[in-house]
């Protein structure tokens, strides 16, 4: 399948870490030009290391004229844009009774209104090319999150925000998916500010809840997100593909 992404553009974001890391070198393996996206310009680099498909943009999406910038980027150095990849994301464990104004606002900034203005900002090429946005939610976007309800709620955002624009573009040709992984190594829990000793026991309960029995790896995820993104996924759009380790099942 991936031959078709010979010389195809993509812009990933939160390529610094975890799954977007991965996608963005996946992606370049399969032939893709790579932008990848991220607050953190040495972890992004870290991650350009691994292959000269791989170029770097140090941005926080969540600033006013960054989605601009990031597409603008890409555009200009490549000439197109054919891939975006909506992954940059944040964890909040934010029991009701603990709920805070600003970090639902900054929550729901990130997670949903970033990549509603990066798609937003990419659609004149997307529809140029015919192209595919993949976005990024989790398998909590459809099951209950007691304690993170507000990180559930923002990931069931992206899962509506996938089938809705799935339909609205169809017409353009444009393919949007999301993938919704389970629990997958990464920095977000300690990025999210527990202690070590809580994140422990968050992946000791995690992997206990899987039925395969360990959380995922970010190479297992970037799979998918490469498949989806591929354009020889010409009749899958509107879904939103759940790889948990069977999770969702319990």
């Amino acid at each position: 399948m991936t031959a078709s992404l010979q010389d195809r553009v993509a812009v990933v974001t939160g390529a610094g870490s975890g799954i977007g890391s991965a996608t963005a070198l996946a992606l370049a393996r399969a032939g893709a030009h790579v932008l990848a996206v991220g607050r953190r310009a040495d972890a992004l680099h870290r991650t350009a290391a691994q292959h000269p498909g791989i170029a770097v943009l140090p941005a926080d999406i969540t600033a006013e004229d960054t989605p601009r910038q990031v597409i603008d980027t890409a555009a200009g150095r490549w000439g197109r844009v054919d891939v975006l990849v909506n992954n940059a994301g944040a964890t909040a464990v934010m029991p009701l009774a603990d709920t805070d104004a600003r970090r639902v606002t900054d929550l729901l900034a990130l997670n949903v209104v970033a990549p509603s203005l990066l798609a937003k900002a990419a659609l004149p090429h997307l529809r140029a090319g015919r192209g595919t946005i993949v976005n990024v939610s989790s398998t909590f976007g459809h099951r209950p999150l007691p304690g993170a309800a507000h990180y559930a709620a923002s990931k069931a955002a992206v899962e509506q925000l996938t089938r809705s624009w799935a339909l609205e573009l169809a017409a353009d040709g444009i393919r949007v998916n999301a993938l919704a992984p389970g629990p997958t190594e990464s920095e977000a829990l300690t990025a999210a500010g527990l202690p070590e000793h809580t994140v422990t026991q968050i992946k000791q309960d995690e992997t206990a809840a899987i039925p395969l029995g360990r959380r995922g790896a970010p190479e297992e995820v970037a799979a998918w997100i490469v498949h989806l993104a591929d354009p020889a996924a010409t009749w899958i759009t509107g879904q939103v593909l759940t790889v948990d380790g069977g999770l969702e099942l319990v």
